[in-house]
């Protein structure tokens, strides 16, 4: 599903931060990296996305056997490819359903595909909100204002169960969340496992593993893929921390 060979991006045209990249993803897996602060994780998940200033400057990304380097963010999207951010962005004035609502229609839109009307909506939304225990106040809201970062992070897995996007990334989701919050994510993050999507979990932390129970564990540093196992190897890492993977790379 998502296939990364030799993948070299820059910020801006002078900091090389992936230098190399090998990945593959198939349909149905889950694949989690994990890697020192500066190894270029979060970099890799705003090349995959095509965020403005992240440059490819050799290797390709295939998606579904399309090269998207070239694609613009929402053509992206169209095409099933979502980003959980590590830190979602407050909006103020932009309701959380009518953003959600416009989200989903425009690419539905760009599929050709019918929009969904307003109380087809709703009902796939509540049904949604009920898993992740958002209550309808916090859809009436502006977008992410005010909320914890709990809440900020199950709304974020709320938009991927409204969108149903074919490959997920899923950005430090951990981050900021208590025990509780932990397990409600997770759970969400669980629900939309399928045998026709992949994920990709970027996160520092085995804790979260333990919950999402990933196929594949890669170790990312210096900008490149320089280990993979099982969930042992989180574990390893966990205990361990990753000195000698850095002095390797």
């Amino acid at each position: 599903m998502l296939e990364i060979k030799n993948l070299h991006a820059s910020v801006g045209d002078d900091k090389p931060i992936l230098k190399g990249l090998d990945l593959s993803v198939p349909a149905g897996e889950v694949h989690a990296i994990m890697g020192p602060n500066g190894s270029g994780k979060s970099t890799l998940s705003y090349v995959l996305t095509g965020r403005d200033g992240y440059v490819v400057t050799d290797g390709t990304v295939m998606y579904d056997g399309e090269d998207v380097a070239e694609l613009t963010p929402d053509a992206r999207a169209a095409k099933g490819l979502f980003l959980s951010f590590q830190y979602p962005v407050e909006i103020p004035g932009v309701p959380t359903l009518t953003f959600m609502k416009e989200a989903l229609n425009a690419q539905r839109r760009a599929r050709d595909e019918a929009e969904m009307s307003a109380p087809d909506f709703m009902k796939h939304v509540r049904e949604k909100a009920k898993l992740l225990n958002i209550s309808s106040d916090m859809l009436k809201r502006p977008l992410n204002v005010g909320f914890s970062g709990g809440e900020k992070k199950r709304l974020e897995i709320l938009q991927a169960a409204v969108l149903e996007p074919r490959f997920l990334i899923l950005d430090e989701t951990d981050s900021g969340l208590d025990i509780d919050a932990l397990k409600v994510v997770s759970d969400g993050v669980n629900a939309l496992r399928s045998p026709t999507r992949g994920m990709l979990v970027i996160t520092h932390y085995q804790r979260l593993l333990d919950h999402i129970a990933p196929d594949v564990v890669h170790v990312m540093s210096a900008g490149k893929i320089v280990a993979s196992g099982g969930p042992e190897l989180a574990r390893e890492l966990e205990a361990e921390g990753y000195d000698k993977y850095v002095r390797a790379a």
